[in-house]
């Protein structure tokens, strides 16, 4: 086993925004970061007492990993975790494509180690949870976690580390007011039965959740999230105004109200920072305490908006 139990904080912080270069139609997010404004983003996020840092090679091919050991230099390494992914679908064709990916993340991010390695997509369990093994065993792996995997697909990538004494400690889903698939399908149940740490991802629904945009405030045009979002924000409004207003009450917006009801339901949100404010955000988020009529209320408003923002990499996950 890991000698240590996986211990984070109430909420994780993404950079999958951290990868785009800023081209119109050449990133999913349609802005451009500067190094001095994630540097201060990090540092306000160390203040606050966020130290997870989930990124992922994929994320801008190397960028988001490159990007965010830049913003965390001068940090002391045992002051943050770091959480990073192998995804089978950029495998090389090596002996070892798992140790070969994850190589190459610690060089872009200046370590000899991540706390938790992801494998990003489910592809073939059997074929990619073995390889973890000797990783685990060396301390360049502290953790492992699955992601976008099925409570099945999770049982066996549990079995296979568990013949060697690691187990599972992570699953990381799309979770949001709009998506509450893995809680329908009995996966945050699973997690709680089996003292596994569910993370999720897309709480926000890439800004559409945010209140900051609608019908007449599209998404960035030639972004990957307008063209998921913009057709359906005139959907989203009452969810969205009730939020806000759910919000105001507590002099916080409607994204915290979306952040703070993840955390309701026992999670541990992965949200996207791109400015120091919005880690001032997480912080009344993690203190906001939702009343379960606020809750039924709000996923009903969800689910009479009747989207489906499944991302197309989780077709036919739950």
């Amino acid at each position: 086993m890991t000698s240590d139990a996986l211990k984070v904080p109430a909420v994780a912080l993404g950079t999958w925004a951290w990868g785009d270069d800023g081209r119109p139609g050449d990133g999913h997010f349609g802005s451009r970061w500067s190094a001095s404004g994630l540097r201060e983003v990090a540092e306000r996020a160390r203040s606050n007492g966020f130290t997870l840092w989930d990124t992922a090679a994929v994320y801008g091919m190397g960028r988001s990993e490159t990007a965010l050991a830049q913003a965390l230099a001068g940090q002391d390494r045992g002051a943050y975790l770091l959480s990073t992914k192998f995804t089978p679908q950029i495998a090389g064709d090596g002996d070892d494509p798992v140790a070969d990916m994850l190589e190459q993340s610690l060089a872009r991010m200046g370590t000899d180690h991540v706390d938790l390695l992801w494998v990003h997509n489910p592809a073939d369990v059997a074929r990619w949870t073995p390889p973890l093994i000797p990783l685990l065993r060396s301390g360049r792996v502290r953790h492992v976690g699955v992601s976008n995997h099925t409570v099945e697909q999770l049982a066996l990538a549990d079995r296979l580390l568990g013949e060697a004494g690691f187990r599972v400690e992570a699953v990381q889903n799309h979770f949001s007011l709009l998506h509450r698939d893995p809680e329908r399908a009995g996966l945050l149940d699973h997690c709680r039965e089996h003292d596994v740490r569910f993370f999720a991802y897309m709480v926000l629904e890439q800004g559409a959740l945010t209140g900051r945009y609608g019908p007449a405030r599209p998404l960035p045009e030639g972004s990957g999230r307008a063209a998921a979002y913009n057709g359906v924000l005139h959907r989203l409004q009452p969810l969205t105004e009730r939020m806000g207003a759910i919000g105001e009450d507590r002099g916080a917006s409607a994204a915290e109200v979306a952040i703070a009801w993840a955390l309701a339901k026992g999670t541990t949100p992965i949200v996207g920072v791109t400015k120091a404010a919005h880690v001032d955000g997480l912080a009344r988020a993690r203190e906001m305490r939702l009343t379960a009529p606020e809750i039924a209320e709000l996923e009903t408003l969800a689910d009479a908006a009747d989207v489906d923002t499944r991302g197309w990499w989780e077709r036919g996950t739950r």
